[in-house]
């Protein structure tokens, strides 16, 4: 039976009712009470990101080896397994597999009150806006690491002489253990540079010493480990230096009988830094004009490892080789427009340096491993700072290295700010110089009589 046209005109009545609510409806417009809804929601998720950052990071752990994201630690687990480093039980700890924690008791001093550091290292006197990367200690796995004590260790070095060798990135270390000792001494006055060189960056060394103590601890900038010199007698006309790489740096007559011996290079060993220049590498007489940087820098560091096992007095004297501290520049590299500056936190899951920046620390390994495998004994404590430090994107002084702010396209993503990152390589450092000192049964009695 057909519908007459009043009936179907009753029908589509309700359809454009609705249709005309649904148009007054705007799903653009929301209410006052969904925005206001949203608005408390952003700001409430915020604050807990960053206005209450320290409160939250204090049960996270990031992992450096397997585990490839954040995950709480709130009593979590292996915490109640870790041993004591400096025990026993601590003597096969790894204390480099680990994870970086937060610690409100961090930073170890502050950067306004250390006289003994380079500007370009203050970054929160130059204006950077967080201390988070001062907030940071780091974590092994398996054990825990001593408090650093600065009187301890001032102690332990009484009478001694302890020298960085490498570049401005073992200045950067450098400093930041001057800070760090330092922060205990209520006289400053009697903290001096021997020969009255003020702290600045220059090309040569520095020796600061702790005068109430009677020990030294120094600088020698030798960025290539091994002597640049003038090329020799009738070399190409592009050669304006040349890489010695059989033979160690001048400066070795300097340090060579220093007590403890903090070696570092890799980050001058690019194309850019060498051959470009018209640095060339050098054997014997000859200058190897086809030789990779690669090459040259594997060679270098076979003649750093012999010097080592040929001229240092294990008995007198303890080495430490600092592994590679990887760059962190996005969108370029230090001299495209790399940057670094929006960088806060540490990096949560795997780590973006680039992999060229690997290559530097397996150079090292390779030749630390075929010495092992000739049965030879290492005479040196490795300082792997490579995999821990990757993962600190956010301790570097970007643009913060200048007191006036830097160009967007002028980043520090090499460097470090103080306090912050190399603190952290010089608790590793301290660790292992107490680890070593506690098993010379003759260092105890020593410092007894002392």
């Amino acid at each position: 039976m057909s519908k007459t046209p009043s009936q179907q005109d009753n029908e589509i009545l309700p359809f454009f009712e609705g249709l005309k609510k649904f148009k007054r409806f705007r799903l653009l417009e929301p209410s006052v009470g969904v925005l206001g809804f949203f608005f408390v929601t952003v700001c409430v998720i915020c604050c807990f990101f960053y206005l209450d950052y320290r409160a939250a990071a204090k049960g996270f752990l990031f992992s450096t080896q397997s585990e490839r994201f954040m995950w709480f630690r709130f009593g979590g687990p292996g915490e109640d397994r870790r041993v004591e480093f400096l025990t026993k039980q601590g003597d096969g700890c790894d204390v480099f597999d680990g994870g970086w924690e937060w610690d409100e008791s961090y930073p170890l001093y502050q950067s306004k009150n250390c006289s003994f550091m380079d500007g370009g290292f203050r970054c929160s006197e130059n204006g950077r806006p967080d201390i988070f990367y001062t907030k940071w200690r780091w974590q092994p796995k398996y054990c825990n690491l001593p408090r650093f004590n600065a009187t301890m260790m001032l102690d332990r070095l009484r009478n001694k002489r302890l020298a960085f060798v490498g570049d401005s990135i073992g200045r950067n270390q450098w400093e930041s253990l001057l800070c760090m000792l330092s922060s205990v001494v209520p006289n400053k006055n009697s903290i001096y540079e021997v020969n009255g060189s003020p702290i600045t960056k220059h090309k040569g060394f520095l020796v600061f010493k702790f005068k109430d103590f009677n020990c030294t601890v120094e600088y020698y900038r030798a960025p290539f480990l091994v002597l640049q010199s003038r090329p020799p007698a009738g070399a190409l006309r592009k050669i304006r230096t040349t890489l010695k790489l059989d033979q160690m740096d001048w400066s070795s007559m300097k340090w060579g009988d220093a007590d403890v011996l903090v070696f570092n290079t890799g980050h001058w060993w690019n194309y850019e830094k060498t051959v470009r220049g018209g640095c060339y590498f050098q054997v014997g007489k000859e200058v190897k004009m086809d030789m990779k940087v690669e090459d040259a820098y594997h060679r270098s560091i076979e003649t750093v490892v012999d010097y080592i096992h040929t001229k240092i007095n294990p008995n007198k004297t303890q080495v430490f080789f600092r592994t590679y501290a990887p760059v962190h520049f996005r969108g370029g590299s230090w001299k495209t427009g790399g940057t670094c500056h929006m960088e806060t936190l540490p990096e949560l899951g795997s780590s973006l340096v680039p992999p060229d920046n690997w290559s530097q620390f397996k150079t090292v390994m390779d030749v630390l491993s075929a010495r092992t495998n000739r049965s030879e004994v290492l005479k040196l404590d490795l300082l792997n700072v490579t995999e821990m430090s990757s993962r600190r994107k956010d301790g570097h002084s970007s643009r913060y290295y200048l007191p006036d702010l830097a160009p967007l396209h002028r980043q520090d993503c090499s460097h470090w700010c103080l306090p912050g990152v190399p603190d952290a390589w010089n608790e590793l450092l301290y660790a292992l110089f107490l680890k070593h000192a506690d098993a010379r049964p003759s260092n105890s009695s020593s410092r007894t009589e002392s």
